[in-house]
């Protein structure tokens, strides 16, 4: 009996979680997509600019948690908007370097604020309205 509890507890302490991500990803996009990003587009933007020079796509997708099929289409589109511009890599020609543009930099430094607000909201109180 105590067993089934503890597991049960284990599996709607998972399920609050996963609640808490959807609900804080959904208010994410939404407040950015006024400045015509999703999440996953700001978290390459911010992955990206901790850095002065350019990151491997793989090195990209360890950290933002896609799949390097779907971060592949997403720098596409970045670079296609001008926000991020992609070189290869000197030392192994199969791979591809990103790094941020001027405009990417600017963005990023924009919707920064906008991020950590949506964060700060929603993480602070987990469960969320009522």
């Amino acid at each position: 009996m105590a067993a089934k509890k503890a597991e049960r507890a284990l599996v709607d302490q998972w399920r609050d979680i996963l609640a808490l991500h959807a609900r804080t990803q959904c208010e994410l996009d939404r407040e950015l997509h006024r400045h015509g990003l999703c999440g996953s587009d700001f978290e390459v933007l911010d992955v990206l600019s901790g850095q002065s020079c350019a990151y491997r796509v793989q090195e990209i997708s360890e950290r933002v948690h896609l799949s390097q099929s779907a971060l592949s289409r997403l720098v596409a589109r970045l670079e296609k908007d001008g926000l991020v511009e992609r070189t290869m890599c000197p030392e192994d020609r199969r791979g591809v370097r990103v790094a941020l543009t001027g405009k990417g930099r600017a963005l990023h430094r924009e919707v920064l604020p906008v991020q950590r607000a949506v964060l700060s909201r929603m993480l602070a109180d987990p469960a969320g309205p009522e």
